[in-house]
Parts: structure tokens; C-alpha cells; sequence
């Protein structure tokens, strides 16, 4: 991605070095984060299994030194931020929308959103409580080693997913699905999950449909966002860590899903066709 010498957002929060106060045995904060990670990206049992939220520390600043690599990934990752805020205020304008802009904060080890707490293996998360993306950015190595997705357009796709969230929040969506949760089986809300997930994938590609258009994307970065969605499909995330599937279980999508979606908003570049909430299960 050509991103160099272009605009940087002034919606980052840099809180990396800053630790958080944990919760004793879990707590409402752990719940609710919990919430967070089904419903916008990740496996609960990260957070179950996170140490920085099942025991007391203290609010504390660490010693965290940049080194040369997340400087000019935090670089990278504002500049993203700042596409996307002129995609989607662009966008929105023709809905009579307006579209306010997000935050994205950074954070090292653990953070504190309006969500609850959450620590890196959390994986980058938007909260709609306080309108702010979280993101570790020793996720770029997890997407590189972990997902065998590199190149900084897979980091794009993934800060683009989760804008996608945000903007499901300025239009409602967010808040019908989340309505829903009492009212059906967890196997019933699961399939709106995953459409809240494609539709979000759709977003994603309708961002980058306008950065080609902007001549910025370079050759392989297509490939490198379609590789990072179809490295985060449930079923391929399920069998990597379980040998085996559990389809009523998914919550995001397949691999096949997540890359079809994504690449209809690239080739589309409009909000209304990335209506997965009216498309039959088998069409997905």
C-alpha cells in the first residue's frame, strides 16, 4: 500500500505502556468483554484464559520503549485510520448520514475500554460503548506467523473490518442484532453473528474498492486482504485448533465467506449492497 507522505488521523490514542487494573475472578468487566469478542471478532476462551483478567494488578505505566518497526506500523496503521474516516464521511454524506469518526486506540498487554477490560490475545476489537477500535499491533506478527497472512494490506483489511463495526453502529445495525440475543437460541443467533461479521468483511471491501480507485493499493495487496479473511474464517480457525468443525458454533464465517464478502464490496463500492441480513443461508 502506497501510504507514505499522505494524511495521518488524529483519532489515535496511543495508551501502549499502560497497564490496567484486573478484575478479582473475572467480574462484569470480563462478561461483558466476553459479549464483545463473540459478537465482533475472536474465541472467548482467549479471554477466559487471559491471567491479566482473572487477578488483581495495579493501574501502572510500564517501561515501554518503541522500537523503529512499531513506530512506523503505528504510522501506518493512522493513515489507514484516515482513509477510511474520508471513505466513510464521503459515503454517509450521500445517505444524509454524518459519519463520526472512531477512535483507534493502541494499546501493549491489556487495555481498559467501555466494554471491560481485554489483553492482546483478545485480538483487535471495536467497542461500540465508547466508539473506539483496540488494537495490540504485535498483532501484525500474529497475522504473519499465526495466520500466514503478511503484508501491511492484511493489517489494513483487519483495521478496515473493524471500522466496518463502527459503521454498522452510526446505522443501527449493531443494536437490531444485539436486540435479538434474549429473544432466539444461541444456534439461531449465531447465524446473525456471522452475517454481522460479513457485512462487516463488506465494509472492509468497499474501503479498499475506493483506495484502488486512489491508485495507493500496490500489486499483492488484494491478495494480501483476501488472505488475511479467509486465515480468520471459523472453519478453518476450528479445525486448525480442534481437528474438526462445529457449524452451529460459527460466528463469523467461513474462510470462503468472509473472502466472497470482502471482495463484493471491493468490486461493488456501495453500502447497499452488503445486505447479508436478507440473503438466504446458502447463498452466504
Amino acid at each position: 500500500m502506497k501510504w507514505q507522505g499522505r494524511r495521518s488521523s488524529e483519532n489515535v490514542e496511543d495508551q501502549r505502556g499502560r497497564s490496567t487494573k484486573g478484575i478479582v475472578g473475572g467480574g462484569i468487566g470480563t462478561i461483558i468483554i466476553l459479549l464483545l469478542v463473540v459478537l465482533l471478532g475472536g474465541n472467548p476462551s482467549d479471554v477466559i484464559n487471559n491471567p491479566q483478567l482473572s487477578s488483581q494488578t495495579n493501574s501502572s505505566s510500564s517501561s515501554y520503549v518503541e522500537t523503529a518497526e512499531e513506530k512506523e506500523l503505528a504510522q501506518f496503521v493512522s493513515v489507514v485510520l484516515a482513509e477510511t474516516e474520508d471513505v466513510w464521511t464521503d459515503l454517509l454524506a450521500k445517505e444524509k448520514i454524518k459519519y463520526v469518526y472512531p477512535k483507534l486506540v493502541l494499546f501493549s498487554g491489556s487495555v481498559e475500554s467501555a466494554c471491560g477490560q481485554a489483553g492482546s490475545s483478545t485480538g483487535p476489537f471495536y467497542c461500540p460503548g465508547d466508539e473506539k477500535v483496540y488494537i495490540d499491533l504485535s498483532f501484525y506478527q500474529e497475522l504473519q506467523n499465526r495466520f500466514k497472512a503478511p503484508g501491511d494490506f492484511a493489517m489494513a483489511y483487519v483495521i478496515a473490518h473493524e471500522v466496518g463495526h463502527h459503521v454498522q453502529n452510526i446505522l443501527g445495525t449493531s443494536d437490531q442484532v444485539m436486540a435479538m440475543r434474549t429473544k432466539l437460541s444461541e444456534k439461531e443467533y449465531n447465524r446473525y453473528l456471522v452475517r454481522l461479521e460479513l457485512q462487516a468483511d463488506y465494509y472492509a471491501g468497499v474501503w479498499a474498492h475506493y483506495a484502488d480507485r486512489m491508485n495507493i493499493l500496490e500489486a499483492g495487496d488484494l491478495e494480501e486482504a483476501l488472505t488475511a479473511a479467509s486465515a480468520v474464517g471459523d472453519d478453518r480457525i476450528q479445525k486448525k485448533a480442534y481437528g474438526r468443525v462445529v457449524p452451529d458454533s460459527f460466528t463469523h464465517g467461513t474462510s470462503e465467506q468472509r473472502t466472497r464478502w470482502f471482495n463484493k464490496g471491493f468490486v461493488s463500492g456501495t453500502i447497499s449492497g452488503g445486505d447479508t441480513f436478507s440473503v438466504r443461508d446458502q447463498d452466504l
